[in-house]
């Protein structure tokens, strides 16, 4: 495991682990944005390097391997966890996002709650190969943030795909934003208000998590 902590002036014990896609690394803008906005709410975070980012600097990931990126991301979680004893939540952008999620189905309680920044729920122009059969069996609550112009999924498409997801999930909007939510002139200020809105539907799933415990 290789990545950057974010650690709070004012600790209060949630953690937050996260990936980046398929064609960056942990500096990417929406992660750094992300991070410094939740550590300044008290969160300790970890962006981290996937494994196949670790093993060379530019790149897309290996085929056939996402196993070994995923064992990546869980390393990180244990790391994390040792830093942070209470909730945890595991996510990351576009590939990133997707093998947190798909980590999480295949190790329920893992992490208490996920958040998938621009999920890539299909190829660009190819919305019949959809990357959802692990969804059924994710049990972990979600937050969703997908701009309104990414061609790896609309927001209607990935309003019905997230019905497959028996645990409670939130999508958010990002009115103009593209598959990297922080390009344009406004695209730091964007992503500081998004995670702003994503902390705080977190916070709302993870108070509803606790209630039915």
């Amino acid at each position: 495991m290789r990545g950057w902590l974010h650690r709070p002036a004012d600790a209060h014990g949630a953690g937050l682990v996260l990936a980046h896609g398929a064609g960056g690394n942990a500096d990417a803008l929406v992660l750094v944005e992300m991070a410094t906005a939740f550590a300044d709410a008290g969160w300790t975070v970890l962006r981290c390097d996937l494994p196949f980012r670790q093993e060379r600097p530019t790149g897309p990931p290996h085929r056939g391997h996402a196993d070994h990126d995923r064992a990546g991301l869980r390393n990180a979680v244990a790391a994390l966890r040792a830093l942070a004893p209470g909730r945890l939540v595991l996510g990351g952008h576009s590939y990133g996002g997707r093998q947190a999620s798909i980590l999480a189905a295949e190790t329920p309680g893992l992490a208490d709650a996920l958040l998938l920044l621009s999920y890539p729920l299909h190829p660009p122009q190819r919305p019949r190969e959809l990357r959802t059969a692990h969804f059924p069996a994710l049990t972990t609550p979600a937050v969703f943030v997908q701009g309104t112009r990414d061609p790896f999924a609309t927001v209607p498409e990935l309003e019905a795909a997230r019905r497959l997801i028996p645990a409670p999930t939130t999508l958010m909007a990002a009115e103009g934003a593209a598959h990297d939510l922080a390009a344009g002139a406004h695209g730091r200020a964007r992503v500081t208000a998004l995670a702003e809105e994503a902390l705080a539907a977190l916070r709302r799933l993870l108070a509803s998590e606790g209630a039915r415990a």
